[in-house]
């Protein structure tokens, strides 16, 4: 019997309908010589710490850092899981094969080689790999299936990804957490989790610190046309220009033209700026040239799931999760690619099943009429076998979508859109640039006008861009009046009070970009190279951590603006180790990951060097005698917009240590997963983060200057340096406060008249 395990119980009905399977059993499908089984994501996972020494159970300084002398896995705690692993287990132990099914990626490859090593399966291994769940693909794919040894190296780099996040996320947090938590919160530290509240938290911070600057433009208006005065660029600015055309060179881009660097000075004062225009105001405006220039633009990308999660939050405010969710719903329901992809491009053999694919979106026939009959455009922006790796971009599969809901209709329609689009022709149009001259002062008009729409037909005239990507990139459609070169006359002009903007915060699209593009931040050349492929995070992942951020309280948001709490900030400002808040970390693992991919590096060393770093890390944090904290603030309810993530999930809540004794309930109930980013697995809490100490970072009942820390025995102040008459005052007024908790009128009497209440005590 040949045993198939898919990664979810609607794609391995998908394949069993295929094969001919129809006899349904309890946790698998059986028939024609096939038992088709299914997980549910992820059946198994690393074990915890105490499952490798009871030492580990309780949280502690002295146990880090914690390195597991070989790592082990587990089954995940859930009934349902675990009998739906039985089931497998039995089924594996009496295959002749077993054809692995998963999703075809390096998280699916783990999945499924987890669950089959812990069923102790010994019979061969076949890999299916397909892009979609028509049955075309499914039964393609049967027929084409490859050695699960070919994927070996897949297998190795996602199992040093799951350990790199468990060493570096289980350590990280629990030394941060016991080190500078107040004993009141965990503190999550994660590879891909901190480097992207870093992002947010940074921006913020230039956002409150930015101090405005005020500055003038001088325009005037020309025969209905506004003419602004040309300015010179800064040092900087040419510095910058200058970067840009060495990467456009060493990519292969033909070098812009330079051009003479003419115009005033930037006008910083309404001195100088109403000289010059008192020096313009009576005199007539010249024409001095007029060039039109005729452009193409190509249709817009094809989707990866950052991509479609950024257009989504533009037009719809979908959050990237959702986002997330709704196109893994379409390609269940079979009407788009597989999603979890990082490329726009498709692979050649694509373009053969390409008017098929058109044929199948009959609600878009309007659109594809006029390419039925013809060969469609193949063009290298968009068929490119050298950019696409394990999937293609996310494109319709051609089926005819039914019973889709209004949010499914939405993103699919995106998707249908951009696939039509890329086989039209470029959009043609002119760009009018006209200068003309005043006293010696230069001035500029420039208009834009579509010639041929092209593609642009499908999204509507005259942009296809969103207002949002207009405003960053500064674009405007206007046709400007025939201007003829050496006609003058009058002309109205003025002086325009501005001042500097601060850079907007985050919003969820943008963060995703950012994420997207963070090798731009690193200066290493090859650690930047390996980010261009991957960011921070993987695109199957990113939504998740901004999930996370929210569930830590570290970010909330305002409107569509991601606003970073003050644990957040103090969290990052908190952690020296520039490493762990920086993109450079991901780059060095992700080209360490991708190298093990290809067998160029090994994935001991990798772990080697791992359990290095998170060794020197510990030591590092352990010196550090500052006595600093985190504020921890309760979850601030979210001010517009949607936010499912704004509260923790019940799976995401701790088990609890049995209490001793609880004199009294702690204000902070915390959720905490250890490993951070991306492993499933969960951690138990320290008891004392559990049984909070609200007096903890208080301000001193005494001086009011310092703040109550607590050591082994006793309470007592930051600022302990006192005289010896008033430290003991300080113990017996400390002994007297704890005293009173819980009895709110000897407390009151306590803070009208301390002192009254001292000598029957002593």
């Amino acid at each position: 019997m040949i045993v198939c395990i898919a990664e979810k119980p609607s794609v391995a009905r998908d394949i069993a309908d295929v094969l001919g399977a129809k006899e349904k059993k309890d946790g698998y499908i059986e028939g024609n010589g096939y038992q088709v089984t299914w997980t549910f994501g992820h059946l198994c996972t690393l074990k915890e710490p105490h499952e490798y020494t009871p030492n580990w159970k309780s949280w502690s300084l002295g146990s880090l850092p914690m390195i597991p002398p070989r790592f082990g896995i587990k089954l995940i705690s859930n009934p349902t899981y675990e009998r739906q692993f039985h089931t497998i287990e039995n089924l594996m132990q009496h295959a002749d094969m077993i054809i692995n099914c998963g999703d075809a990626g390096q998280e699916g490859e783990l999945i499924q080689r987890w669950v089959m090593q812990k069923a102790g399966a010994r019979c061969p291994v076949k890999r299916l790999w397909i892009s979609s769940l028509t049955e075309e693909a499914i039964r393609e794919g049967f027929a084409k299936l490859r050695d699960a040894s070919d994927f070996q190296p897949l297998y190795e780099a996602g199992l040093s990804r799951a350990i790199g996040d468990w060493l570096l996320g289980m350590n990280a947090t629990r030394l941060y957490t016991m080190k500078y938590g107040q004993n009141r919160q965990v503190l999550s530290i994660g590879r891909v989790q901190t480097p992207t509240l870093a992002l947010i938290v940074n921006r913020q911070l230039e956002i409150q610190n930015f101090v405005p600057k005020q500055y003038w433009e001088l325009k005037t208006v020309y025969r209905d046309t506004t003419f602004s005065a040309i300015l010179r660029k800064s040092e900087e600015e040419l510095v910058l220009e200058a970067e840009k055309q060495k990467e456009a060179i060493a990519a292969g881009k033909k070098p812009k033209k330079e051009e003479e660097n003419r115009g005033i000075d930037p006008i910083t004062d309404r001195e100088r700026g109403l000289a010059l225009l008192d020096q313009i105001k009576n005199s007539p405006f010249t024409v001095t040239d007029v060039t039109k220039k005729e452009g193409r633009e190509a249709p817009l990308r094809l989707f990866d799931l950052t991509s479609l999660q950024v257009e989504c939050n533009r037009k719809f405010a979908y959050s990237a999760d959702e986002t997330l969710k709704i196109i893994q719903s379409l390609y269940e329901k079979k009407v788009a690619t597989y999603p979890r992809v990082d490329t726009t491009y498709l692979s050649d053999d694509i373009y053969p099943k390409c008017p098929g694919i058109l044929k199948g979106l009959r609600d878009y026939e309007t659109f594809t009429a006029p390419l039925t009959g013809t060969a469609l455009l193949k063009s290298k922006k968009v068929f490119d076998n050298s950019k696409v790796t394990d999937h293609h971009a996310i494109i319709p599969t051609g089926q005819h979508p039914q019973n889709l809901t209004d949010m499914e209709r939405r993103v699919f329609d995106l998707i249908a859109c951009r696939f039509i689009a890329v086989f039209y022709p470029d959009c043609k149009f002119a760009t009018t640039t006209v200068l003309g001259e005043v006293e010696s002062i230069e001035f500029k008009a420039t208009g834009k006008q579509i010639l041929e729409p092209g593609w642009r037909v499908i999204f509507g005239t005259p942009s296809a861009q969103s207002q949002e990507e207009k405003e960053e990139k500064g674009e405007e459609e206007n046709v400007l009046p025939a201007f003829v070169k050496g006609e003058s006359g009058p002309h109205v002009p003025d002086l325009y009070e501005k001042w500097t903007q601060p850079p907007r915060p985050y919003t969820e699209a943008t963060l995703l970009r950012a994420m997207e593009t963070a090798g731009k931040l690193v200066d290493n050349d090859e650690l930047r190279d390996a980010l261009k492929e991957n960011g921070i995070g993987r695109p199957s992942t990113r939504a998740a951590i901004i999930e996370t951020l929210f569930k830590r309280n570290y970010i909330r948001k305002e409107k569509k603006n991601l606003i970073a709490t003050p644990t957040g900030v103090e969290l990052i400002q908190i952690i020296h180790e520039e490493l762990l808040k920086s993109a450079e970390l991901t780059g060095i693992w992700e080209k360490k990951l991708r190298e093990i991919e290809k067998r160029t590096y090994n994935a001991g060393q990798f772990l080697e060097e791992l359990k290095q770093m998170v060794s020197e890390i510990v030591m590092s944090v352990l010196s550090d005698n500052s006595n600093r904290h985190i504020t921890i603030q309760a979850p601030a309810p979210e001010k517009g917009g949607k936010n499912s993530a704004s509260s923790a999930s019940a799976s995401d809540k701790p088990k609890k240590e049995p209490k001793k004794r609880a004199p009294r309930k702690s204000a902070a109930k915390k959720t905490e997963t250890a490993t951070t980013d991306s492993l499933p697995a969960a951690a138990e809490q320290p008891a004392s983060v559990v049984q909070a100490d609200e007096l903890v970072g208080q301000p001193c009942p005494l001086c009011g200057k310092g703040t109550v820390i607590k050591g082994k025995t006793a309470y007592g102040c930051s600022e302990w340096y006192v005289p010896q008459a008033v430290l003991v005052k300080s113990i017996i007024l400390f002994r007297l406060y704890i005293s009173t908790m819980g009895q709110p009128l000897v407390l009151v009497l306590f803070l009208l008249s301390p002192t009254a209440l001292l000598l029957p005590l002593v």
